[in-house]
């Protein structure tokens, strides 16, 4: 294991007050220790000395912006003064930034947010595990937090989350009061009989209503004014009230350390630098440590665990084993990557227990094609690809057995059809694979998966199914044999200042939504449930809803299965020839407003020719969109110098001639480029 990337000034203030604190641990220490020396002492914690009595396990849930991570920094920044008595160590410097006490710096911002999207976009996308030692009226207690992200993309992660834990930090701010994300996830706890805390951010703002959302919590959630906590993250106002309460308030896990071993698999990510998968585990009974022999429920498969571990911000450290109650990571000897499946329960070879209950992972509800934009790297882009949907399992790489859905063959080569659970999931598989892995990658229209009853036995013994769900529109059925169409629908919770209802009722109804519920949370928002097509909402109906209530109105959805509808598929064609690249599904009232800005955008990319280039949207053998290239022409009556008109009718109806014959023989090649910037429109 490789040394800490801490400075060895942290290192060797770490080291002092951790002996200091730490009895159990019993840390030698030295002068002018070395950062090898530390890290050996830190895998000397001796994890059995934390029964499930002194550890909590609990995640921070939120909607976007509620100051998540701020007040987490806070915390480890609090933590870190209690360890660091001798002074500001580096790691207490940099957090310290969050209270305004040193200057800002770009590379502190976001602490538990690794990954290079997150900071760039300041939003959570991955969560985040974290160990903390807190010491509290004579004993030190293990607090582990796995961080969530707040937006309804995501909520494959916060789902993850809440499995490993027992307990939740219900974050609300004060100035924005609850919002619809707010409410999902509290909904979420409460289906895991998790313990909440309620809390109260960013009180110290002139905007701040703390009264008016405390009674908003107390209506929505039931929960009493008295226990919920107000927090100023920026300044640390009553955090140090919030730790006591999380040790107070949170129970600990309910497991032993006798029973037979079961770990839940959380998380995953592939290490590079090992070679290997660590396994993010949280350990519901039984003890496991190096060397033990486990097996995997799903798979069947067996292993040999090589390490067992805590995270400790910003490494992981190894320990000498995880006991019940505990959340950490175990290496194993996994041979692929594929080999861990988030949900899975491991266990001691030889033994019969039975599997944990795994999370509801939700179904893809966005599909898009996925290309390298260098054939020839195709190997490395399936395998960043495999890799990176490792550890999420809201994204669904689409089997090849599928009738309907198979992976691509087209003028960009081979590539691959990929699910997700939104557009902005999407966009940040795609900036992941780009920035983690280094591929450049081209994707075709994002689309849902539609579904079509087809007739005739023959036809239905083809496909295989009477009912057939396609998100691939090269794979949708001819129309001849399709008796109906659906399409899917969610269950949509809009959040909004009252006076921006009437706007938004407007926007619903132009994308064909249907009001299910309207009723005011107080005398100035108000709650709208709408059913909503699935494929009006996964484009720019989070912008628009935005844009109209400036920043006040918010959005969550779920599944609704499906419903009848005139769903068509639009077909793109230059001089009669299709572009399979360009085909889509959609609703028949939307097909033509989109043909017209697809053609329009053809004609803008495709340079001149000799011949006359004609781009049309087709629906069936009807053109919704027509766009005309026109053809370069020699002036042929140039060389005339009078004389009688027909000779120069006949030398234009002699080129005219031509052009036809060259557009009928000519192999049109729609430029590569040409149909990535189509590709890219919003």
């Amino acid at each position: 294991m490789k040394s800490f990337n801490f400075t060895s000034l942290f290192l060797k203030r770490t080291l002092r007050s951790l002996q200091r604190i730490y009895a159990p641990c019993r840390f030698q220490h030295a002068q002018n220790q070395t950062p090898l020396v530390v890290e050996r002492a830190l895998r000397s914690i001796k994890m059995d000395t934390f029964d499930t009595s002194l550890v909590r396990n609990f995640c921070i849930i939120a909607h976007v912006d509620h100051g998540r991570d701020l007040s987490w920094f806070f915390f480890l920044f609090l933590i870190s003064k209690m360890i660091l008595f001798l002074g500001k160590s580096t790691l207490a410097d940099r957090l310290l930034e969050l209270t305004g006490t040193i200057p800002k710096s770009k590379e502190n911002r976001q602490v538990l947010d690794k990954l290079d999207v997150e900071r760039e976009r300041g939003i959570t996308v991955k969560a985040a595990a974290v160990s903390m030692f807190y010491p509290y009226k004579n004993q030190t207690y293990l607090l582990n937090l796995i961080d969530t992200p707040g937006h309804v993309d995501f909520s494959t992660e916060v789902a993850r989350s809440l499995s490993a834990c027992q307990s939740a930090i219900l974050l609300v701010d004060a100035a924005q009061g609850i919002q619809a994300q707010t409410v999902a996830n509290f909904l979420l706890a409460c289906d895991s009989f998790m313990e909440v805390i309620a809390v109260i951010n960013k009180i110290d703002l002139k905007e701040a209503k703390v009264e008016k959302t405390i009674a908003q919590i107390e209506s929505e959630f039931g929960l009493s004014a008295k226990n919920i906590i107000q927090i100023s993250a920026k300044h640390g106002t009553n955090c140090g009230t919030l730790l006591e309460q999380i040790v107070e308030q949170l129970p600990p896990p309910n497991y032993s350390r006798t029973g037979l071993l079961r770990l839940f698999v959380f998380d995953s990510v592939f290490s590079p630098n090992i070679n290997t998968t660590i396994i993010n585990v949280a350990v519901t009974d039984g003890i496991v440590r190096s060397g033990d022999k486990v097996a995997s429920k799903l798979s069947g498969k067996n292993y040999t665990v090589l390490e067992t571990g805590i995270f400790m911000y910003p490494d992981r450290v190894k320990t000498d084993a995880l006991y019940a109650g505990h959340v950490g990571y175990i290496i194993c000897d996994t041979k692929h990557i594929q080999d861990t499946i988030v949900g899975d329960t491991f266990y001691h070879q030889g033994v019969n227990v039975e599997p944990l209950q795994t999370f509801k992972v939700p179904k893809a509800m966005v599909f898009a094609g996925f290309f390298p934009f260098d054939e020839a790297q195709y190997n490395s882009f399936e395998q960043s690809i495999e890799r990176l949907a490792l550890n999420d399992t809201g994204v669904r790489l689409v089997a090849t057995s599928n009738p309907g859905e198979i992976n691509l063959f087209l003028s960009f080569g081979k590539g691959m059809r990929v699910g997700f659970l939104g557009l902005l999931h999407m966009e940040i598989f795609s900036q992941r694979l780009e920035s983690e892995f280094a591929q450049q990658v081209i994707t075709t229209f994002p689309g849902v998966a539609y579904q079509c009853r087809i007739v005739g036995k023959d036809n239905i013994k083809e496909y295989g199914s009477e009912i057939l769900t396609i998100s691939d529109p090269l794979k949708w059925p001819d129309t001849n044999i399709i008796r109906e169409t659906f399409e899917p629908i969610v269950d949509g919770q809009i959040l909004t200042p009252t006076q921006f209802s009437p706007i938004i009722k407007l926007i619903c109804d132009e994308r064909r939504g249907n009001l299910i519920e309207e009723y005011c949370i107080d005398e100035k928002r108000t709650l709208l449930k709408y059913k909503l097509p699935l494929a009006e909402i996964v484009y720019d109906f989070f912008d628009q809803l935005k844009q109209v209530t400036s920043g006040y109105g918010t959005f969550d959805y779920e599944d609704s299965g499906y419903e009848k509808s005139n769903i068509v598929k639009m077909r793109f064609c230059i001089n009669n020839e299709e572009i399979d690249e360009l085909s889509l599904l959609c609703h028949a009232k939307r097909a033509q407003a989109i043909g017209k800005e697809v053609v329009i955008k053809l004609k803008e990319n495709i340079e001149r020719q000799q011949y006359a280039i004609k781009i049309e949207a087709k629906v069936h053998s009807t053109v919704l969109a027509r766009q005309n290239i026109p053809a370069y022409k020699k002036d042929v009556g140039a060389k005339l110098y009078g004389g009688d008109k027909t000779r120069l009718m006949k030398l234009l109806k002699r080129q005219e001639e031509g052009k036809e014959r060259m557009r009928t023989i000519a192999n049109i090649q729609v430029p590569r480029d040409a149909i990535i910037a189509v590709l890219k429109r919003k």
